[in-house]
Formats: structure tokens, sequence, C-alpha cells
């Protein structure tokens, strides 16, 4: 290589996107509310039992947090009583959803990509970062999938030096 030969960046000239799923990582805590707590003998719900206990719950301690709503105990309760214990959270809580600790991740990221205005990857071509500091969920590749399919000219995952091509738009006036 002579002193006239210039270093071309192919990976920076190469108009792929870079789509980082970890940007979109929940910053709140996560806490989880089991109604198995509130259950008579572990396995029924009473209403005005449960209506009063809710009463005496410290709220507060779920403020700006994500919440996983369940019921850990084999036991059939009643749907109004999710919700009741979703009544009592909507002021204090970041957000809740009817799901297990360990699947709260999942539902967020769910949400928030569907709420992502995906028109600046219109016809674009995009690679969705593979690898992360933080555990992104399956399901979140997934959702990021389902969403940019639709407006992405191709999909790519991984890195711009080492991709797996997912998706490419056909050229033909049927699928533009």
């Amino acid at each position: 290589m002579n002193s006239t030969d210039k270093v071309v960046n192919r990976v920076a000239d190469s108009g792929l996107i870079t789509f980082d799923l970890e940007e979109y990582y929940p910053h709140e805590p996560a806490s989880a509310f089991d109604l198995k707590d509130y259950l008579f003998m572990g396995l029924i719900l009473k209403e005005k039992d449960y209506r009063e206990a809710l009463k005496v719950v410290d709220w507060e301690f779920f403020r700006g947090k994500n919440v996983a709503i369940f019921c850990s105990a084999d036991a059939i309760v009643p749907v109004w009583a999710y919700m009741l214990a979703g009544v009592y959270l909507q002021p204090v809580a970041n957000r809740f959803f009817f799901c297990k600790l360990e699947e709260l991740n999942d539902k967020i990221f769910e949400e928030t990509i569907a709420s992502l205005d995906v028109e600046q990857f219109k016809n674009q071509r995009v690679i969705i970062k593979g690898c992360s500091n933080k555990p992104v969920p399956v399901a979140a590749y997934l959702a990021i999938t389902r969403k940019l399919r639709s407006v992405a000219r191709s999909l790519m995952y991984g890195e711009a030096c080492s991709n797996v091509p997912l998706y490419k738009q056909k050229s033909d006036p049927i699928h533009s």
C-alpha cells in the first residue's frame, strides 16, 4: 500500500442502518404481584377478603416499576381479580402485564416495538444487531422482524461485517 492508496470503509459506505434492540431495554426495575398470597387456604379467592387485603397493600413499593401480575398457585382465579390489582397498580407502576416475572421483558419489548414508527426504515437495508450486553429476549427479535419486514428493503441479523440475510424485497412491481 503506497501513500496515494485510500483506506475505504466499505461497512460505513454500505448504506446499512443498524437497529439495536438493546437501546429499548427497559430501565425501570421489575417486580411481581402474585395473587397466591391472597387465596383462602391457597385455593380460593374470596372477593370480600381480597378487596380488604388490597386496601392495605403498600402500593408505593411498586412506584415506577414494571410489574408482572400472575398467580403461582394452581387455583382458578377470576379475571376481575387481576383487573382489580391493575386498578391499584395503574397510578403507581410504570407498566403492568399479566405474565410471570421472567416473561415481563418480553411483554415490554413487544409493546415498545409495536408502538415504534418505522417509516424511517422504508426501503432501507436494515441490520438487526445481534450482540448486546443485556439479555434481549428472542420475542423482541421476532417482534422487530415482524415490524420491519413490511417496510425494509432488506433485513439482516448480526453485525455489518458478519451478518445473516433474513429478507430481501423483490424488485418486481408487485412487491414494491
